[in-house]
């Protein structure tokens, strides 16, 4: 099976890098000014540092979940749901782990469809049937294809770069009223960098999670099957432990279905509603 190619997505991920793109280059030049230094030194620290968290993205995203890979012998019916699906979409396939929460949620991680996977927790394993877990797997393989989880890395790296000048940068004044002027300047630049950040970055988290879910009903063809999934993680979220959802928040961005508990969760949306989710997907089912 060859997924449609989703050129709302591409479209999507290109403008919102673009964008980005001329706000971080104004941010670098602007730290070149205040700080010193050569512009060709600072873009050779950005980009290092961007390449780092690109080629590392992965692995941090697991152990910040405390996931851990697992072999076909410890789960064999979810490496067999997801080396079924790689297989009929001409994916590679992805290394398979499992984080043990009580939080019912999953997320793709890596930076590109060769170096990718997928990790699910304990607590979705045990709440979700077969054809429910084949459609979460489905829409994280779609995540995949679309390659849109290395955008958001990036995209969300040079975006926390910006919030530190804006958080720390006051300290390089150090009451030197008469220098100060320079880091103000770049303390404002950093905000205004930030927050257009902000506002890209979640709109473009939003439609991803559209398009990852129509990927899902193409490959699966039970969209209701993802349907349910996402209507049990959302009732079953509210009964796990505040403290265990408040350790996960910071996964927002990459889960199948975002936590709103805890200040983190409140502060944006960076997943459309999961009743607009449904409602899509029930339509999808209709037309098949």
């Amino acid at each position: 099976m060859k997924l449609q190619a989703d050129w709302g997505l591409r479209g999507r991920m290109v403008l919102v890098s673009l964008l980005l793109l001329v706000a971080y280059l104004a941010l670098a030049v602007v730290l070149v000014e205040v700080l010193g230094g050569g512009l060709l030194f600072t873009v050779a620290i950005l980009g290092g540092l961007s390449f780092a968290q690109y080629y590392y993205s992965g692995s941090l995203a697991l152990r910040s979940m405390g996931a851990r890979e697992v072999s076909a012998e410890e789960y064999p019916e979810l490496h067999r749901m997801v080396t079924q699906l790689a297989q009929q979409t001409d994916t590679p396939q992805p290394t398979v782990a499992v984080a043990e929460t009580a939080v019912p949620n999953a997320f793709a991680a890596g930076r590109s469809p060769s170096a990718a996977t997928i990790c699910v927790t304990t607590g979705l394993l045990d709440r979700l049937d077969q054809d429910e877990l084949e459609g979460v797997l489905a829409h994280e393989l779609a995540h995949i294809k679309n390659r849109d989880v290395a955008v958001m890395t990036i995209a969300s790296f040079f975006a926390s770069i910006a919030f530190l000048v804006v958080r720390w940068g006051w300290l390089l004044g150090g009451g030197r009223d008469r220098d100060a002027a320079p880091i103000w300047v770049a303390i404002l630049v950093s905000l205004v960098v930030w927050v257009i950040s902000f506002f890209l970055i979640r709109a473009l988290s939003r439609y991803r999670e559209y398009a990852a879910d129509r990927g899902a009903a193409q490959m699966t063809g039970e969209p209701a099957a993802l349907a349910s999934a996402l209507r049990s993680i959302s009732e079953d979220m509210e009964q796990v432990p505040k403290e265990d959802l408040r350790e996960q928040a910071e996964m927002n961005a990459f889960f199948i279905l975002p936590i709103r508990s805890g200040f983190i969760g409140r502060l944006a949306r960076t997943h459309p509603s999961t009743e607009r989710r449904i409602d899509q997907l029930l339509e999808l089912q209709g037309e098949l």
